[in-house]
């Protein structure tokens, strides 16, 4: 098929702008289509959590989220008491960013521009059809009239990015099975309050979330006892805000000039498939659930990231049979997981609240407090919601441990390099074979990689900071997206050789365009 570009992704929130710089970092011509007319205005998501912002380390860009947003050294499970620690976490990000959605999408797409993306705003998909060498779009722009005849646009593959309500994954025919709205929680960002930080506090502690924005704005949120049975898509008026405030709270701290009012619901679905063929879906077309612990835009980053460059590698005639299965394979589970999760913490929020319920509720909290205030437990929790705990499952059998794991951000004494820790050798997009030398391997055999496997750059750490994870680890091969694709501890030179062509040939090819520079 002609194509008018190599993918076309529709949806420009943060994980469709995401992959769109994956893809674009890795050569690959893509098209950015987003139904809405301008950049979204309001706050809407708030947290990046830590392996969402060690992916944005991965690229060189963590510098410009820090920058504007707030750090946090944890984050709750539940709206429980105890907090999880996320400062306890092995990571140079550990910690929570408060940071708008629009900052981060705005973040993201000057990013995409510096990559030459296309983004077309005002545009929706009405129809796609697909064949065995491409994808057809149809795409209604703002000059074709509510009448015209939509325009076809070509490309080798097509990923939907566009949300809950996905026109994609409808057009593809992509089961969503899941369950439907029982509880709806309310929120509301004011540009007006009377409350101080005590009174915000307060709030909080009557299970309230109440957080300063930036632009001087307020945000909170609940779930009313009252109201919580309200489907999410009855709008939500000031008077009905200050009334539930004054129940939970007390008080409705002179809360006025509402930003943003919305309800939103605990309807719960995972996408059957995260593939269809030459259709793809990320973010939320493929997942969606209560916000709890603030984990779905992070999930949908963190797919971009996975998908960008296998994508990719299909696009540019290097990736091995089976190499775009394998964001299904990893991602589903994730999603699953998110999903779960999700549903146990709403659950221990909405149980105190029903009447038949509140006793056995409360000691039920209880117990979960209790068992968040051990290390091991608040530690497995945290890694759950963070991401950090995330392993993809090992492809070869005898695989070291590390496989499947995130790569730690180990301090390096790199030759030929000025990278001084590991991520920065990660921010060209492509593979990265890195030798740790050691006392028993003081010089590493050569390896020729970058000449045979364009995509992958070789390394020697002559020095390297200790980490128990790579104790007698002798190499490493890390994947674009930061997790080990293939480890070795062996001191054979012939043993070593012939683990790191099996990896090579597994995730790789030596045939394809080079990694841009």
């Amino acid at each position: 098929m002609d194509v008018d570009t190599d993918v076309i992704v529709v949806g420009a929130g943060p994980t469709g702008l995401l992959l769109a710089c994956e893809l674009a970092l890795a050569g690959v011509r893509t098209l950015v289509v987003e139904r809405r007319t301008g950049p979204q205005q309001d706050s809407r998501a708030l947290t990046l959590h830590p392996r969402s912002l060690e992916l944005m380390d991965l690229r060189g860009l963590a510098p410009r989220f820090l920058g504007l947003g707030r750090t946090l050294p944890g984050w709750h499970f539940a709206a429980l008491d105890t907090p999880l620690d996320f400062a306890a976490l092995d990571s140079r990000q550990a910690h929570t960013l408060f940071l708008a959605q629009a900052r981060t999408e705005e973040l993201l797409a000057q990013r995409a521009h510096e990559l030459g993306v296309e983004i077309r705003r005002g545009h929706a998909l009405t129809g796609l059809r697909q064949s065995e060498d491409g994808v057809e779009a149809e795409v209604r722009g703002p000059d074709d009239g509510p009448a015209g005849a939509p325009r076809t646009l070509r490309a080798a593959y097509l990923v939907g990015c566009d949300g809950a309500r996905s026109a994609v994954r409808e057009a593809a025919g992509i089961g969503f099975p899941g369950t439907d709205e029982t509880l709806t929680g309310v929120l509301g960002d004011f540009a007006a309050v009377t409350a101080g930080p005590e009174d915000l506090a307060a709030a909080r502690g009557a299970g309230v979330l109440a957080v300063p924005l930036e632009g001087g704005l307020t945000r909170f949120v609940y779930i009313d006892p009252e109201r919580m049975r309200t489907p999410a898509r009855v709008p939500v008026t000031l008077e009905e805000f200050r009334g539930a405030l004054v129940r939970i709270c007390g008080s409705d701290f002179g809360v006025d000039r509402p930003r943003w009012l919305s309800r939103f619901g605990n309807a719960t679905r995972l996408a059957a498939a995260y593939r269809s063929g030459r259709v793809l879906l990320a973010g939320d077309a493929a997942h969606i659930h209560f916000p709890a612990a603030g984990q779905g835009l992070n999930t949908g980053l963190q797919d971009a990231m996975n998908l960008g460059w296998k994508l990719a590698a299909e696009v540019n005639g290097w990736a091995p049979p089976g190499l775009l299965d394998t964001y299904h394979a990893e991602r589903h589970p994730v999603g699953r997981a998110v999903t779960e999760n999700t549903q146990v913490q709403t659950l221990l929020a909405e149980l105190p609240l029903v009447d038949r319920y509140r006793g056995p509720a409360a000691a039920l909290r209880g117990l979960f407090e209790e068992l968040l205030r051990m290390p091991e437990v608040n530690r497995r929790f945290a890694e759950q919601v963070s991401a950090l705990g995330t392993v993809y499952p090992a492809t070869a059998p005898g695989a070291d441990p590390l496989v499947g794991r995130r790569m730690p951000d180990i301090a390096l004494g790199a030759a030929g390099s000025v990278a001084t820790r590991a991520y920065e050798l990660l921010h060209r997009g492509g593979f990265v074979l890195l030798r740790l030398a050691g006392a028993r391997n003081p010089h590493p055999h050569p390896y020729e990689a970058p000449g045979r496997y364009p995509q992958l750059s070789a390394v020697t750490a002559h020095g390297h900071e200790e980490h128990p994870e790579l104790d007698g680890v002798r190499e490493i091969l890390i994947r674009p997206d930061g997790h080990i694709a293939w480890a070795t501890r062996s001191d054979d030179a012939d043993e070593r050789r012939t683990g790191r062509d099996a990896a090579l040939t597994a995730w790789t090819s030596p045939t394809g365009a080079p990694c841009p520079s």
